[in-house]
């Protein structure tokens, strides 16, 4: 372990691959993992039958708190060093950024205009929300991060049909990240290229203890997280319910 405490947190837009660095990371350094609940685990969860595309603008910041919530939790039981997968400011920005580009960014264009003009006497009071939910998540990141790491969009989302958001999302929740990261002034290195030279970069930058070799940690990190998307993938399949020309068009026309 390291020498002092270091509360780190892997940032990146949607599918940058956070959760792969920081699993390799956490089993290359020793150093623990938080993390949340997928939102598409979220969804199987609290809002069964439904696909991401159907949820409403409520519903997806009730998924939001849910994540904030166990971000808080895991966070709150490490006592020494950890690393984040993602950060409590995650779930802001993704909602913020839902509020510029679309709730549904990943749907297509008829129902993201449908969805556009049904929400326009709510959004005021939505961005308002947003607002206050800024306002808290950054003054909890303040306090429990000592250091960011930022993963840019360099890897294209994988092609399995379950990811409820677009490229524009993708940029624009990038372009929140590193404003807020500079808005609260807490230090952060921006890392790419490849997952191994990710995790070594890391290392070298923070000045990291190196327990189990870097492509070791990295074999073992993928095929725990490959297991774990084949089991929430079998969830998903199992709860979802057929579509039908109905559900779509309540899905298109409610805010």
């Amino acid at each position: 372990m390291p020498q002092q405490r270091i509360r780190l947190a892997v940032s990146g837009s949607y599918s940058s691959g956070k959760t792969t660095t920081a699993e390799a990371l956490s089993v290359a350094t020793g150093i623990p993992r938080t993390d949340a609940l997928t939102a598409r685990e979220i969804v199987v969860d609290l809002l069964p039958r439904k696909q991401f595309q159907e949820l409403s603008a409520s519903e997806l910041l009730m998924l939001g708190l849910r994540r904030f919530e166990e971000r808080v939790q895991g966070e709150a039981q490490q006592s020494g060093s950890y690393i984040s997968d993602g950060s409590v400011l995650h779930e802001w920005v993704y909602g913020e950024a839902r509020m510029r580009v679309g709730i549904n960014p990943g749907a297509p264009l008829l129902h993201r205009a449908s969805k556009r003009i049904v929400g326009i006497p709510a959004k005021p009071y939505f961005q308002q929300y947003m607002n206050m939910y800024g306002t808290v998540t950054k003054d909890r990141a303040k306090r429990v991060y000592d250091i960011f790491v930022h993963l840019p969009v360099e890897f294209e989302m994988r092609a399995d049909g379950h990811r409820p958001v677009s490229e524009e999302y993708r940029r624009v929740a990038d372009e929140l990240l590193i404003e807020v990261l500079q808005e609260l002034k807490i230090p952060y290195h921006v890392v790419g290229g490849s997952v191994r030279e990710r995790v070594q970069k890391i290392v070298e930058l923070l000045e990291l203890p190196v327990e189990v070799p870097v492509d070791e940690a990295i074999a073992i990190a993928t095929d725990r997280i490959e297991r774990s998307r084949e089991m929430v993938a079998e969830r998903v399949i199992a709860n979802q319910a057929p579509k039908s020309l109905r559900r779509r068009v309540r899905a298109a026309t409610r805010y």
